[in-house]
């Protein structure tokens, strides 16, 4: 396991952040994040209590694909799992209200060469 260097989430924000530099890749982490909501919400509505366990399933599904294939870097879910949880759900929320662009700045990701000057989602 990797060693961890960052004390608390205000650190390692910008750094998930620059892990999450593609646009693709936050695109998948959406859906994913979106998926898992959606799922937890059938469940819990329907009462369909075994279907719990596939909430991870979705959300992780989408995320640790955009990492092998597009991103092509280790999820920090495996070193930091509740941060890199807390930074998924934080990015999306940004990103559905149109204050994620700022945060990227900060963390360095606009100017990061797989950025894409287009799209700032």
């Amino acid at each position: 396991m990797a060693e961890r260097i960052y004390q608390d989430f205000a650190s390692f924000w910008p750094y998930y952040l620059r892990e999450h530099a593609r646009f693709e890749t936050r695109v998948f982490h959406y859906i994913g994040s979106a998926a898992a909501l959606s799922v937890l919400g059938w469940a819990v509505l329907s009462l369909t209590w075994w279907a719990v366990i596939l909430v991870p399933v979705a959300g992780y599904g989408f995320a640790w694909f955009s990492h092998a294939l597009i991103e092509r870097n280790k999820p920090a879910t495996f070193t930091y799992p509740l941060w890199s949880l807390m930074g998924d759900y934080r990015m999306f929320f940004l990103a559905m209200i149109g204050k994620l662009r700022p945060e990227l700045v900060k963390a360095g990701v606009i100017d990061h060469p797989a950025h894409r000057p287009d799209v700032t989602l």
